[in-house]
C-alpha cells in the first residue's frame, strides 16, 4: 500500500533503498547492520514489495536466492526455503513464520500464509537454513515480517486506498487509516479480493480486517494486534501432461473410479480470527525482557476429490525473553534467553464428499498438539572486527489422538525430542565494507499434523523427525561508494530422516522418513545503483540479481525393492536466475520489469518425469504524484508476457501422473493508489 503519511512518496523510497547498508537486521536479535549480520539474511523493504503486483508474495519473494514460493492455484501457496518443499504438497511446513515477532506458525507445525494480506507487512526477513536455537523445530529457516507502527510528535493522521482490476475477473480494494501521537499508534486495515481464476474451480474470495495499536511509557511498549480473514477459494487439483498440453485450464478429470474436482466441488474455506499482545519492558540499562501471548481460532472445511473434512482448531501461544547486556552496549555483549510454547486442539471430522456437501460420517478425530522450546544465545564482539553469536534450544514435540467415532476408542501419544540443538556464526570484516561469515548449525523438524495424521485419515505414530548439521561460509560486501551489494554464499546441509509424501491410488497423501539427502549449493544475490541523480530525464537506474543452484541429491533412499540413491531431489529445480530492473524517470514516471528463470523440476523420486524449463516476464509501469498531501500512484502491470505454458506448484510424487497445476497465461492489471494526510 502507498503511505503518503510515513514515506511522502516512492521517489523517496527509491533513494533510500539503494544499499542495504544500513538497514537494521532483526534476526537472531542481532539489530546490527545487514552487512555484519554472521548468517545468511535475505530482505525485502517496502521499495521491493511495491515492485510487483499487490496479490501475493509470490514474485517478490521469487526474486530472493533459495527462496521459492508456489502458488497452485489463487489462495493456495507454499513456500520453501532451500529445498524444503519435498515435504510440503501445500501450506508452509518446515519453516517458522513470525509476524512482529508473533507466531503464526501453530503447534502442529502448519502456517496460513494465505490468511495474509500484502499491505499488512512493510519488511521481510528470510533466514535460511536450519534456526533452531532462536525458532524452534524446522530445518528450511524462519520468515520474519514486520509492520512497525510508528508514533509521532504531534497528533496524525493519514488515510490509504488502493483498487485494481485485472484478467480473470481479478477485483482488489485495500485501505487502511493511521492515527498515531507521542504515545499511542494505531492501525486500522481492511482489505478485499476476488478472483475466477484461470482454471476450471479456482475461484478466490477473500476478506479481511487487521488492526495493529502500539502505546508506549517511559520503559515500555505495548503491542496489540488482532485480524480476522473469511478466505474461500477452489482447489483444481493435478493434471497429467497431456490434458496440460491439450487444455491448461482444465481442472482435475474424473476417471472410471473417481470424480472430478468440479463434480465434488473442491475447495478450501477457511475463517480465523486470531489476537495477540506483546510487551517490551526495559528495567534499566542492562536487563528488559519481551512477552507476547495469543490467541485464535480457526474454522477449515475442506470438500476434496474422496472426502469433505470438516477442522475446527483452537491455538494459544505465549513466549517469553530475557536480554541482558552487562556493560550497557548491546554491540559488545548480549546474552537472550526464552522459552516459547505453542499449544493446538483440532478436532478433525471427515465425511463422505456428495458433490461439495458433506455426506455420511467416515471418522472423528481429536488431536491435541503441543510444541515447547527453550533457547540461550550469546552474542560477543569479541574485537572489533571478529563478532561471534552463539546458541542452542531445547525442543520438544507432543501429538496426543484419540478418534472418537472408533467402538473403542485409544489415546495414542507421540512425543518426539531434540534436547540440544546448536547454532554458532561469527562475522569478520575483512576490509570496510566487506565482512566473511562462517555458520555451523544443527537442524531439527517433527514431522507436523498433517503429516502425522494426513489426508488418507489414518495416523502414523512412528514418523520420526528430521535432522541435520547445515555448514556455510560467505562474503557480503558494499562496493563503489555503497552503489554495489554482494552477498554470496556456500552451504552444505546433510539431511537424515527425511520426510516425503506419497500418494495411494485415491490420490489421497501420506509421508514416509526417506533416509538421508545431502543439500549443497551456493546462492548469489546482487544489486547496482547504476544511475541516482536529481535532474535528466532518468533519475534512478538499479539492477538486482539472483542465483540459486541446488543440485541436492538423495544420498540413501528405497522404495521397496528400488533404490533413488544419487537421484536429484524430488521438485526442487537444479537453477533459479532472478533479473530485475527499477527505473524512475522525470516527473515521477516509473519501469520495472523482472525475469525469473526456472530449469527443469523432477516431479518423482525415481527422475523420470520432469517440468520444463520457464521463464516468467512481469512488468509494472506508472505514474506517481504528489500534490499538497495527497500522493497518487497509477499503474498497469503485466504477468507471463512471453505466455508461456508452465506450472508454479507441482504435486510430487503425484498418483495417475497428475503432476501438473497450470499457471496462468498473459495476463494483466491496473490499480491506483491514494494517500492523503
Amino acid at each position: 500500500m502507498f503511505h503518503s503519511g510515513i514515506a511522502q512518496s516512492d521517489t523517496i523510497r527509491f533513494q533510500k533503498d539503494t544499499t542495504l547498508k544500513e538497514v537494521i537486521v532483526t534476526a537472531f536479535n542481532t539489530n546490527r547492520r545487514w552487512i555484519e549480520v554472521p548468517g545468511s539474511i535475505a530482505l525485502v523493504s517496502s521499495k521491493d514489495l511495491a515492485s510487483f503486483s499487490s496479490l501475493s508474495f509470490v514474485p517478490v519473494l521469487n526474486s530472493l536466492p533459495g527462496v521459492r514460493m508456489e502458488e497452485r492455484s489463487p489462495g493456495s501457496y507454499r513456500v520453501s526455503l532451500r529445498g524444503s518443499s519435498l515435504r510440503s504438497p501445500f501450506g508452509v511446513r518446515n519453516i517458522k513464520l513470525y509476524w512482529n515477532e508473533i507466531p503464526l506458525s501453530d503447534a502442529t507445525g502448519n502456517t496460513y500464509i494465505n490468511l495474509l494480506d500484502l499491505q499488512s507487512v512493510s519488511q521481510v526477513e528470510v533466514a535460511k537454513g536450519p534456526a533452531s536455537s532462536m525458532y524452534g523445530a524446522g530445518t528450511g529457516g524462519a520468515i520474519l515480517l514486520n509492520k512497525p507502527i510508528l508514533f509521532a510528535d504531534s497528533i496524525n493522521q493519514s488515510f490509504d486506498f488502493g483498487f485494481s482490476v485485472g484478467s480473470f475477473g481479478m477485483n482488489q480494494q485495500q485501505g487502511e487509516w493511521k492515527y498515531s501521537n507521542k504515545q499511542f499508534s494505531s492501525s486500522l486495515q481492511i482489505h478485499r479480493l476476488v478472483t475466477d481464476g484461470y482454471r476450471e474451480q479456482s475461484f478466490l474470495q477473500k476478506n479481511g480486517l487487521v488492526w495493529q495499536t502500539a502505546m508506549k511509557t517511559t520503559k515500555s511498549i505495548f503491542n496489540t494486534l488482532l485480524f480476522v480473514t473469511d478466505l474461500n477459494y477452489g482447489t483444481p487439483g493435478g493434471i497429467t501432461s497431456a490434458q496440460m498440453q491439450l487444455n491448461p485450464q482444465l481442472s482435475r478429470q474424473p476417471t472410471a473410479t473417481l470424480p472430478g474436482s468440479v463434480q465434488q466441488n473442491t475447495a478450501v474455506f477457511n475463517q480465523t480470527i486470531f489476537g495477540a499482545i506483546s510487551h517490551k519492558y526495559q528495567f534499566n540499562q542492562y536487563h528488559s525482557i519481551k512477552w507476547f501471548v495469543s490467541l485464535n481460532r480457526t474454522a477449515f472445511k475442506n470438500p476434496f476429490i474422496t472426502n469433505y473434512e470438516q477442522r475446527n482448531e483452537t491455538n494459544f501461544n505465549i513466549g517469553f525473553q530475557h536480554v541482558y547486556t552487562p556493560f550497557n552496549n548491546n554491540n559488545y555483549i548480549q546474552w537472550v534467553n526464552g522459552i516459547e510454547l505453542l499449544m493446538n486442539e483440532s478436532a478433525i471430522n471427515n465425511y463422505l464428499n456428495n458433490a461439495g456437501i458433506p455426506g455420511n460420517l467416515i471418522s472423528k478425530d481429536f488431536v491435541f498438539s503441543k510444541q515447547q522450546f527453550f533457547f540461550s544465545q550469546l552474542k560477543w564482539q569479541v574485537v572489533k572486527k571478529l563478532l561471534i553469536t552463539a546458541g542452542f534450544s531445547s525442543n520438544q514435540q507432543l501429538y496426543d489422538y484419540k478418534r472418537p467415532s472408533d467402538a473403542q476408542p485409544i489415546l495414542n501419544t507421540r512425543t518426539i525430542n531434540a534436547p540440544f540443538v546448536p547454532r554458532i556464526a561469527m562475522s569478520f570484516q575483512a576490509m570496510k565494507n566487506m565482512f566473511l561469515y562462517l555458520v555451523a548449525a544443527k537442524g531439527f523438524s517433527s514431522p507436523s499434523l498433517a503429516e502425522v495424521r494426513p489426508s488418507d485419515g489414518n495416523f502414523y505414530p512412528f514418523l520420526e523427525a528430521e535432522k541435520g548439521w547445515n555448514f556455510e561460509a560467505g562474503l557480503k560486501g558494499n562496493f563503489f561508494g555503497n552503489h554495489l551489494m554482494l552477498d554470496l554464499s556456500y552451504y552444505r546441509f546433510k539431511l537424515n530422516n527425511a520426510i516425503v509424501r506419497r500418494n495411494d491410488v485415491s490420490g489421497a497423501e501420506y509421508f514416509v522418513n526417506a533416509g538421508s539427502s545431502l543439500q549443497e549449493g551456493v546462492e548469489l544475490l546482487i544489486k547496482h545503483n547504476l544511475i541516482s541523480r536529481k535532474a535528466g530525464i532518468m533519475r534512478q537506474l538499479a539492477i538486482n540479481g539472483s542465483l540459486s543452484y541446488q543440485p541436492y541429491r538423495f544420498v540413501e533412499y528405497k522404495q521397496g525393492v528400488n533404490s533413488f540413491n544419487g537421484n536429484a531431489i524430488t521438485g526442487v529445480p537444479k537453477t533459479i536466475v532472478f533479473i530485475g530492473i527499477q527505473s524512475l524517470f522525470l516527473s515521477g514516471y516509473y519501469v520495472n520489469v523482472s525475469m525469473n528463470a526456472a530449469s527443469k523440476i523432477p516431479l518423482n523420486d525415481a527422475n523420470t518425469v520432469f517440468t520444463e524449463h520457464n521463464q516468467l516476464v512481469q512488468a509494472k509501469m506508472g505514474k506517481l504524484v504528489k500534490w499538497q498531501k495527497y500522493a497518487i500512484d497509477v499503474f498497469i502491470g503485466a504477468d507471463n508476457l512471453l505466455n508461456q505454458l508452465y506450472s508454479l506448484g507441482n504435486d510430487i510424487n503425484a498418483a495417475g501422473n497428475r503432476f501438473f497445476n497450470p499457471a496462468p497465461s498473459k495476463n494483466f492489471y491496473a490499480g491506483i493508489r491514494i494517500g492523503f494526510q
